[in-house]
Protein backbone atom coordinates (compact mmCIF):
# COMPACT_ATOMS: atom_id res chain seq x y z
CA UNK A 1 0.00 0.00 0.00
CA UNK A 2 2.99 2.45 0.86
CA UNK A 3 4.87 1.66 -2.25
CA UNK A 4 1.55 2.18 -4.34
CA UNK A 5 1.38 5.46 -2.40
CA UNK A 6 4.40 6.61 -3.11
CA UNK A 7 4.11 5.76 -6.93
CA UNK A 8 0.39 7.66 -7.20
CA UNK A 9 2.27 10.33 -5.69
CA UNK A 10 5.25 10.74 -8.01
CA UNK A 11 2.80 10.48 -11.26
CA UNK A 12 0.74 13.70 -9.59
CA UNK A 13 3.75 15.16 -9.25
CA UNK A 14 5.12 14.23 -12.69
CA UNK A 15 1.75 15.50 -13.96
CA UNK A 16 1.51 18.34 -12.28
CA UNK A 17 5.48 18.92 -13.86
CA UNK A 18 3.93 18.35 -17.48
CA UNK A 19 1.00 20.58 -16.79
CA UNK A 20 3.47 23.35 -15.72
CA UNK A 21 5.75 23.14 -18.42
CA UNK A 22 2.70 23.22 -20.88
CA UNK A 23 1.33 25.99 -19.18
CA UNK A 24 4.53 28.24 -20.01
CA UNK A 25 5.25 26.83 -23.32
CA UNK A 26 1.53 28.40 -24.03
CA UNK A 27 2.57 31.41 -22.49
CA UNK A 28 5.22 31.80 -24.44
CA UNK A 29 4.18 30.45 -28.04
CA UNK A 30 0.83 31.97 -28.67
CA UNK A 31 2.33 35.75 -28.64
CA UNK A 32 4.34 34.16 -31.13
CA UNK A 33 1.84 32.46 -33.26
CA UNK A 34 -0.71 35.44 -32.99
CA UNK A 35 2.24 37.41 -34.46
CA UNK A 36 4.02 35.23 -37.28
CA UNK A 37 0.85 34.81 -38.16
CA UNK A 38 -1.32 37.65 -37.64
CA UNK A 39 0.78 39.30 -40.55
CA UNK A 40 -0.84 36.88 -42.80
CA UNK A 41 -3.83 38.17 -41.87
CA UNK A 42 -6.56 40.86 -42.95
CA UNK A 43 -7.58 42.93 -39.79
CA UNK A 44 -10.97 41.47 -39.70
CA UNK A 45 -9.54 38.26 -40.01
CA UNK A 46 -7.14 39.37 -37.12
CA UNK A 47 -9.51 40.75 -35.27
CA UNK A 48 -12.30 37.88 -34.86
CA UNK A 49 -9.99 34.59 -35.01
CA UNK A 50 -6.49 36.08 -33.72
CA UNK A 51 -5.46 32.53 -32.69
CA UNK A 52 -6.73 30.70 -36.10
CA UNK A 53 -4.45 30.22 -38.94
CA UNK A 54 -4.88 32.78 -41.94
CA UNK A 55 -7.03 31.65 -44.82
CA UNK A 56 -5.97 32.20 -47.53
CA UNK A 57 -2.44 33.52 -46.62
CA UNK A 58 -1.37 36.81 -47.67
CA UNK A 59 2.08 37.70 -47.40
CA UNK A 60 1.51 41.29 -48.32
CA UNK A 61 2.44 42.93 -45.32
CA UNK A 62 5.60 40.89 -44.99
CA UNK A 63 6.53 41.86 -48.83
CA UNK A 64 5.72 45.81 -48.53
CA UNK A 65 7.74 45.61 -45.88
CA UNK A 66 11.21 43.75 -47.36
CA UNK A 67 10.50 45.80 -50.62
CA UNK A 68 10.38 49.10 -48.70
CA UNK A 69 6.70 49.96 -50.15
CA UNK A 70 5.71 50.21 -46.42
CA UNK A 71 8.24 52.41 -44.05
CA UNK A 72 11.66 51.95 -43.41
CA UNK A 73 12.51 48.79 -42.66
CA UNK A 74 16.10 48.42 -44.42
CA UNK A 75 17.41 52.16 -43.24
CA UNK A 76 16.29 50.82 -39.41
CA UNK A 77 17.76 47.66 -39.90
CA UNK A 78 20.81 49.10 -41.10
CA UNK A 79 21.06 51.69 -38.30
CA UNK A 80 20.29 48.85 -35.57
CA UNK A 81 23.30 46.80 -37.55
CA UNK A 82 26.11 49.77 -38.00
CA UNK A 83 25.19 50.63 -34.32
CA UNK A 84 25.73 46.72 -32.86
CA UNK A 85 28.87 45.60 -35.01
CA UNK A 86 30.72 48.80 -33.83
CA UNK A 87 29.72 48.66 -29.69
CA UNK A 88 30.90 44.86 -29.99
CA UNK A 89 34.00 45.96 -31.82
CA UNK A 90 34.61 48.59 -29.27
CA UNK A 91 33.74 46.74 -26.47
CA UNK A 92 35.77 43.67 -26.87
CA UNK A 93 38.99 45.73 -27.86
CA UNK A 94 38.56 47.90 -24.48
CA UNK A 95 37.74 44.98 -22.64
CA UNK A 96 40.40 42.36 -23.50
CA UNK A 97 43.10 44.52 -22.30
CA UNK A 98 41.40 45.92 -19.33
CA UNK A 99 40.54 41.96 -18.63
CA UNK A 100 44.14 40.47 -19.33
CA UNK A 101 45.54 43.67 -17.07
CA UNK A 102 43.32 42.56 -14.06
CA UNK A 103 44.24 38.59 -14.57
CA UNK A 104 47.49 38.25 -15.78
CA UNK A 105 49.43 41.38 -14.38
CA UNK A 106 49.93 41.88 -11.35
CA UNK A 107 50.25 45.24 -10.01
CA UNK A 108 49.42 47.63 -7.16
CA UNK A 109 45.85 48.70 -6.96
CA UNK A 110 44.50 45.45 -8.94
CA UNK A 111 41.79 44.48 -6.52
CA UNK A 112 41.14 47.74 -6.26
CA UNK A 113 40.48 48.45 -10.14
CA UNK A 114 38.60 45.14 -10.13
CA UNK A 115 36.16 46.44 -7.74
CA UNK A 116 36.29 49.41 -9.68
CA UNK A 117 34.67 47.92 -12.56
CA UNK A 118 32.60 45.69 -11.40
CA UNK A 119 30.50 48.58 -9.30
CA UNK A 120 29.29 48.90 -12.80
CA UNK A 121 27.28 46.34 -12.62
CA UNK A 122 25.08 48.75 -9.51
CA UNK A 123 24.64 51.44 -12.00
CA UNK A 124 21.71 51.53 -14.22
CA UNK A 125 21.16 53.32 -17.09
CA UNK A 126 18.04 55.26 -16.01
CA UNK A 127 20.24 56.65 -12.99
CA UNK A 128 22.40 58.23 -15.78
CA UNK A 129 20.56 59.63 -18.16
CA UNK A 130 20.21 63.23 -17.33
CA UNK A 131 24.80 63.86 -16.72
CA UNK A 132 24.80 61.18 -19.66
CA UNK A 133 22.50 63.23 -21.61
CA UNK A 134 24.13 66.71 -20.79
CA UNK A 135 27.74 65.17 -21.37
CA UNK A 136 26.58 63.61 -24.90
CA UNK A 137 25.15 67.29 -26.18
CA UNK A 138 28.30 68.73 -24.76
CA UNK A 139 30.77 66.71 -27.06
CA UNK A 140 27.97 67.44 -30.27
CA UNK A 141 27.13 63.64 -30.59
CA UNK A 142 23.48 64.03 -30.65
CA UNK A 143 21.96 62.51 -33.49
CA UNK A 144 25.13 60.63 -34.10
CA UNK A 145 26.34 57.19 -34.23
CA UNK A 146 28.81 57.72 -31.81
CA UNK A 147 26.05 58.68 -28.95
CA UNK A 148 24.89 55.71 -28.74
CA UNK A 149 27.79 53.67 -29.19
CA UNK A 150 29.95 55.04 -26.79
CA UNK A 151 27.58 54.89 -24.06
CA UNK A 152 26.50 51.32 -24.90
CA UNK A 153 29.91 50.31 -24.69
CA UNK A 154 30.46 51.85 -21.31
CA UNK A 155 27.41 50.08 -20.02
CA UNK A 156 28.93 46.96 -21.06
CA UNK A 157 32.44 47.13 -20.13
CA UNK A 158 31.25 45.77 -16.67
CA UNK A 159 29.76 42.21 -17.28
CA UNK A 160 32.27 41.78 -20.24
CA UNK A 161 35.29 42.44 -18.10
CA UNK A 162 33.54 40.16 -15.32
CA UNK A 163 33.63 36.70 -17.58
CA UNK A 164 36.49 38.07 -19.70
CA UNK A 165 38.54 37.55 -16.53
CA UNK A 166 37.68 34.70 -15.08
CA UNK A 167 38.46 32.66 -18.58
CA UNK A 168 41.89 34.77 -18.99
CA UNK A 169 42.55 33.69 -15.32
CA UNK A 170 42.24 30.27 -16.13
CA UNK A 171 44.72 30.13 -18.40
CA UNK A 172 47.77 27.69 -17.41
CA UNK A 173 50.75 29.70 -16.07
CA UNK A 174 52.90 27.25 -17.77
CA UNK A 175 51.59 28.34 -21.18
CA UNK A 176 52.52 32.15 -20.46
CA UNK A 177 55.94 30.79 -19.07
CA UNK A 178 56.52 29.16 -22.90
CA UNK A 179 56.11 32.09 -24.40
CA UNK A 180 58.46 34.29 -22.06
CA UNK A 181 60.78 31.25 -22.90
CA UNK A 182 60.24 32.25 -26.78
CA UNK A 183 60.72 35.98 -26.69
CA UNK A 184 57.21 37.06 -26.34
CA UNK A 185 56.05 39.79 -23.54
CA UNK A 186 52.67 40.43 -21.98
CA UNK A 187 51.24 41.90 -25.53
CA UNK A 188 52.77 38.47 -26.88
CA UNK A 189 51.11 35.87 -24.95
CA UNK A 190 47.93 38.15 -25.39
CA UNK A 191 48.01 38.33 -28.77
CA UNK A 192 49.94 34.83 -29.09
CA UNK A 193 48.33 32.67 -26.89
CA UNK A 194 45.31 34.41 -25.18
CA UNK A 195 43.26 35.30 -27.88
CA UNK A 196 43.14 31.78 -29.93
CA UNK A 197 42.31 30.44 -26.50
CA UNK A 198 39.28 32.01 -25.47
CA UNK A 199 37.23 31.87 -28.60
CA UNK A 200 34.79 30.66 -26.88
CA UNK A 201 34.50 33.78 -24.26
CA UNK A 202 35.24 35.84 -26.71
CA UNK A 203 32.27 34.48 -29.14
CA UNK A 204 29.41 34.62 -25.75
CA UNK A 205 30.49 38.23 -24.40
CA UNK A 206 30.29 39.59 -28.64
CA UNK A 207 26.88 37.81 -29.29
CA UNK A 208 25.33 39.36 -25.68
CA UNK A 209 26.82 42.67 -26.24
CA UNK A 210 25.21 42.28 -29.73
CA UNK A 211 21.71 41.30 -29.01
CA UNK A 212 21.85 44.07 -25.71
CA UNK A 213 22.32 46.45 -28.62
CA UNK A 214 20.25 45.42 -30.78
CA UNK A 215 17.22 45.78 -28.31
CA UNK A 216 18.36 48.85 -26.87
CA UNK A 217 15.17 51.19 -26.89
CA UNK A 218 15.80 54.05 -24.15
CA UNK A 219 19.22 55.10 -25.30
CA UNK A 220 18.61 55.75 -29.04
CA UNK A 221 15.38 57.21 -28.34
CA UNK A 222 17.66 59.52 -26.20
CA UNK A 223 19.90 60.56 -28.60
CA UNK A 224 18.39 60.58 -31.99
CA UNK A 225 15.94 62.72 -33.06
CA UNK A 226 16.00 62.50 -36.62
CA UNK A 227 13.81 59.59 -37.77
CA UNK A 228 17.02 58.29 -40.46
CA UNK A 229 18.72 57.42 -37.58
CA UNK A 230 16.14 55.21 -35.39
CA UNK A 231 16.86 51.91 -35.13
CA UNK A 232 14.88 48.96 -35.02
CA UNK A 233 13.19 49.63 -31.63
CA UNK A 234 12.45 52.82 -32.33
CA UNK A 235 11.54 52.07 -36.02
CA UNK A 236 8.68 49.74 -34.40
CA UNK A 237 7.54 52.85 -32.06
CA UNK A 238 7.59 55.46 -35.58
CA UNK A 239 5.77 52.67 -37.58
CA UNK A 240 3.09 51.37 -35.06
CA UNK A 241 2.15 55.85 -34.29
CA UNK A 242 2.24 55.85 -38.80
CA UNK A 243 0.09 52.50 -38.57
CA UNK A 244 -1.89 53.13 -35.39
CA UNK A 245 -5.00 50.78 -36.05
CA UNK A 246 -3.88 48.15 -38.92
CA UNK A 247 -2.43 45.71 -36.43
CA UNK A 248 -1.69 43.32 -38.46
CA UNK A 249 0.68 44.87 -40.79
CA UNK A 250 2.55 46.08 -37.25
CA UNK A 251 2.57 42.42 -36.23
CA UNK A 252 4.62 42.10 -39.52
CA UNK A 253 6.79 44.75 -38.72
CA UNK A 254 7.75 43.39 -35.15
CA UNK A 255 8.23 40.06 -36.44
CA UNK A 256 10.73 41.09 -39.27
CA UNK A 257 12.96 43.08 -35.91
CA UNK A 258 12.47 39.68 -34.09
CA UNK A 259 14.44 37.58 -36.52
CA UNK A 260 17.55 38.69 -36.96
CA UNK A 261 18.43 38.78 -33.09
CA UNK A 262 16.66 35.67 -32.65
CA UNK A 263 19.05 34.19 -35.21
CA UNK A 264 21.78 35.57 -33.86
CA UNK A 265 20.95 33.93 -30.66
CA UNK A 266 20.30 30.54 -31.60
CA UNK A 267 23.23 30.36 -33.91
CA UNK A 268 25.62 31.66 -31.15
CA UNK A 269 23.91 29.64 -28.93
CA UNK A 270 26.78 26.93 -28.27
CA UNK A 271 29.46 29.24 -28.09
CA UNK A 272 27.76 31.17 -25.24
CA UNK A 273 27.26 27.98 -22.98
CA UNK A 274 30.85 27.21 -24.19
CA UNK A 275 32.16 30.60 -23.08
CA UNK A 276 29.80 30.92 -19.72
CA UNK A 277 30.50 27.29 -18.30
CA UNK A 278 34.19 27.02 -19.62
CA UNK A 279 35.85 29.27 -17.14
CA UNK A 280 39.20 27.42 -17.77
CA UNK A 281 41.49 26.20 -20.43
CA UNK A 282 42.91 22.53 -18.79
CA UNK A 283 46.43 21.87 -19.48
Amino acid sequence: MTLKSASMQRAVLRLAHYAFCFLLLAVVLVPIHIGVFGGFKSMGELMTDPLGFPSPFDPSKYLDLLTGAQGSFWRALTNSLVIALFTVALTLAVCVMAAFALARIQFRGNALFRNYFMLGLLFPLAVAILPLYLQIRNMHLLDKYLGVILPQTAFQIPMSVLLLRGFFVGIPKDLEDACAIDGYGPLGFLTKMVLPLSTPILSTVAILVLVASWNNFFLPLLIFNANIKFTLPMGVMEFQGQHASDWNMILAYLILAMIPAVALFVAGQKYIVAGLTGGAVKG
